[in-house]
């Protein structure tokens, strides 16, 4: 754990400037629109310890591979988004003096992320080494109005100089990319222009021929008094910027707006973007900063109104879940179902960007219950979409009639993930796919989009199942071997219990929907059918698998055992670990760390969170009590969960624990890899944690129920959910349950067992009793 931000509802407040923490740093300021983002640099120079990081979404790289020759089935290529032109670049110089963070004496430093209106604020002074003093006050933004554009105020204040101030704003083309398997530059420079109007850097991926152009203009002002200047114009093969500026005494005030617009051929046509661009900053310009600081305000406005969570009594988890929303809505837009999310979003290069099952685990069951279900949608179809790779990815390996294996890590449909243990055997991302799949017809009440899309993917999946699976002779049941579960601290197993159970339950969901679309979509059935050569025939075997699945238990503790073999360990807990050695996968061997019985993330736990209608509180009870002290909780994916199991079983302190973990897992830098990047699609487990935790939601047949709890600290927490075309407001104190219907027809819930009927854009009272 390493905090040293200030705790604030609505902020995020570093109030010093932390050298050995600037990475991390970086990763927490992060700003973007969900069509393009950046890493929390600094707008100056710095010659220290930096990622520098610009990123556009959809735009990839196919960087070369690094596997052995004999490994065959991997890719040739790893999909990369790719460093982007860096355009934020603001230089600022003296007479004979340029500003470097690295080298100036930092007086004071305070940068501020206030979440409520998606604006970053930095505030400095310094001293040169010459001993000019200046106050620096800097404010960014990324328009969620108009999704092309960032936008810069840059303020200098001069305290004890006079003289000349020049300001350089700039976009560079000559940047690197830090994870590169082969330190490759992946842009080529097609046209750099800077006229007295505006600069320009169009540019093209290498190999994959992607294009952007990034154009800036700029107003100057003294003492907020608009000034001309005529442009020193910056010119280079791989650089383009201006140079401008005044005279100042002390207590002047230089300031400079730079306008800069990101076009990418993603969204627009290569003839025009160009064209586009200058357009989209000259547009800006005219407009002005206040004008679309206020429409950033109102669309921010907008959001909480919606995504808003409420907590008294607890300023560090409201201020832990407040950033989580805030990053969630920052890198993802939702609207392009030719996109995901990649794990880092745009705030690190780990992972390339690319998309893994995290969004199927966490961020779809988040925008179904927090009424964004077009955004949900569209991450399905992004899976849809891909279904024909899926199949491909199947066959290489050796699976045929298409069987469809979706992808561990992914851009554009194609596995591109170099690992054996995770690339062929870690085949539960197929169960969480499918389960992604019915969760939307739960939640929704909607099966259109099974009829249309989702059944092709499940009987895909099913394929795969169905030929992934071996009959065991000697236990006369069908066995899973050699696979990898969600903990990756174990590889190469048999019958992982989580694989086999969602090998059962997508099968079990394929037979279901196969029948509710032949019932109720009969064109769509038989279009189905006649697209993937689908046989009756072969639902005999998926019906055989469903009854004759072998699933490891321990009788005699009366639990589900992770693996065949976990019990012969020596079953230590993480309490006799030493500190010193967490995480363990920074410290341990690999050797050691499979050998042990410790576990990344409990692969138990979760197949009981996902479908835990199936289990009652003394079977969620006996394996959360065995398994939760040996979870490490070294990925970002547990915490969430095992919070949502705690609050289950009645065991509140360590729910609220666990809580606070998954919600300040970045803010406190819990695992130590912060610098790296957030977790962008893990976040929403925190929102999850205190929906279907502490507040006990479940869905059944198209029904909500609840079960809440309040940690006693808490004196209320509130929150909006949806589901079935129901939209209530909810909140929750010590002694109430207060709910309202926001929406216009009636609605039945169930609170502890008990039904309630809320009238349309009504409000309702229910008494708690203390558990």
């Amino acid at each position: 754990m390493n905090r040293y931000f200030k705790v604030d509802g609505w902020n995020i407040i570093e109030d010093d400037f932390h050298v050995k923490n600037l990475r991390a740093s970086e990763s927490i300021f992060s700003m973007g629109n969900g069509r393009i983002g950046q890493r929390g640099n600094f707008e100056e120079a710095y010659t220290g310890d930096t990622l520098q990081g610009s990123y556009l979404a959809g735009i990839y790289f196919q960087d070369r591979t690094r596997v052995g020759w004999w490994k065959n089935g991997y890719p040739s290529f790893f999909s990369r988004m790719p460093n982007a032109p860096y355009w934020s670049g603001i230089n600022l110089r003296l007479i004979d003096e340029e500003l470097n963070l690295g080298e100036w004496d930092i007086e004071k430093f305070e940068r501020r992320l206030v979440m409520k209106e998606g604006l970053s604020k930095r505030t400095f002074t310094v001293s040169s080494p010459k001993g000019h003093t200046l106050q620096i006050h800097v404010e960014h933004f990324y328009s969620m109005v108009h999704l092309n554009l960032c936008l810069i105020k840059y303020s200098v204040t001069s305290i004890n100089y006079e003289g000349k101030i020049s300001l350089l704003p700039y976009i560079n083309g000559d940047v690197i990319h830090e994870s590169s398997n082969f330190n490759e530059k992946m842009w080529n420079i097609i046209r750099a222009e800077t006229t007295h109007e505006y600069a320009l850097l169009w540019t093209q991926t290498k190999r994959e021929d992607s294009q952007v152009c990034c154009a800036m203009t700029y107003q100057l002002f003294k003492n907020n008094k608009e000034i001309t200047s005529r442009p020193i114009r910056i010119e280079k093969e791989k650089l383009v910027g201006f140079s401008v500026g005044g005279e100042v005494k002390p207590g002047e005030t230089l300031s400079l707006i730079k306008y800069t617009a990101i076009v990418s051929s993603l969204y627009c046509d290569r003839k025009k973007l160009v064209e586009q661009s200058i357009h989209e900053a000259q547009k800006a310009k005219n407009e002005g900063w206040d004008d679309l600081l206020y429409e950033q305000q109102k669309e921010w406005n907008n959001i909480w109104d919606k995504m808003d969570v409420q907590i008294e009594g607890d300023e560090e988890v409201q201020q832990a879940i407040r950033f989580n929303i805030f990053q969630i809505r920052q890198n993802y837009k939702g609207d392009d179902p030719r996109l995901n999310i990649g794990s880092k979003g745009f705030t690190g290069e780990k992972y390339g960007g690319n998309t893994q099952w995290n969004t199927e685990l966490c961020c779809i069951p988040y925008y179904l219950l927090a009424n964004s279900e077009d955004l949900a949608i569209n991450l399905l179809l992004y899976r849809y979409n891909h279904l024909p790779k899926a199949i491909e990815n199947a066959e290489m390996l050796g699976f045929k009639n298409g069987a469809a294996l979706y992808p561990m890590v992914t851009m554009d449909g194609e596995e591109c993930h170099n690992e054996w243990e995770i690339s062929f055997e870690e085949i539960h991302r197929n169960g969480i796919i499918a389960y992604t799949i019915d969760l939307y017809t739960s939640y929704t009440g909607k099966t259109e989009y099974v009829a249309k899309y989702g059944l092709e993917v499940l009987i895909g999946i099913s394929r795969f199942w169905s030929q992934r699976v071996s009959f065991s002779t000697p236990k006369k049941q069908y066995v899973l071997l050699g696979v990898t579960g969600p903990n990756e601290y174990e590889n190469n197993v048999d019958n992982n219990w989580y694989t086999n159970y969602s090998c059962v339950q997508n099968l079990e969901s394929t037979l279901r929907y196969l029948e509710l679309v032949r019932l109720n979509y009969p064109e769509d059935y038989q279009r189905i059918l006649q697209k993937t050569n689908f046989q009756l025939a072969e639902t005999k075997r998926w019906k055989d698998i469903i009854e004759k699945m072998y699933f490891p238990k321990d009788k005699e503790k009366g639990i589900f055992v992770q693996q065949d073999g976990y019990m012969d360990k020596e079953l230590n807990l993480v309490t006799d670990i030493n500190s010193e050695e967490r995480p363990i996968s920074q410290h341990w061997s690999w050797d050691r760390i499979l050998r042990s019985c410790f576990i990344k993330q409990s692969d138990v736990l979760l197949g009981i969170y996902l479908y835990r209608n199936d289990f009652d509180k003394e079977t969620v009870k006996r394996n959360f009590q065995f398994y939760e002290p040996r979870t490490l909780h070294e990925s970002s994916l547990s915490y969430f969960v095992h919070s949502i199991l705690a609050a289950r079983i009645g065991e509140i302190e360590k729910a609220y624990d666990l809580f606070l973990k998954a919600t300040r897992l970045d803010l406190d830098d819990y695992n130590n890899d912060l610098k790296e990047g957030l977790h962008i699609t893990s976040m929403p487990g925190s929102w999850l944690a205190l929906v279907e935790g502490f507040a006990g939601m479940k869905l059944k047949n198209g029904k909500a129920s609840f079960e809440p709890l309040i940690p006693l600290k808490w004196t209320s927490y509130a929150f909006k959910v949806n589901f079935n075309g129901h939209f209530l407001l909810l909140k929750i104190s010590q002694k109430k349950m207060e709910v309202s219907n926001l929406t216009d027809t009636d609605v039945s819930i169930q609170v502890f067992n008990t039904n309630y009927l809320i009238k349309a854009n009504a409000k309702l009272t229910i008494p708690l009793i203390s558990k």
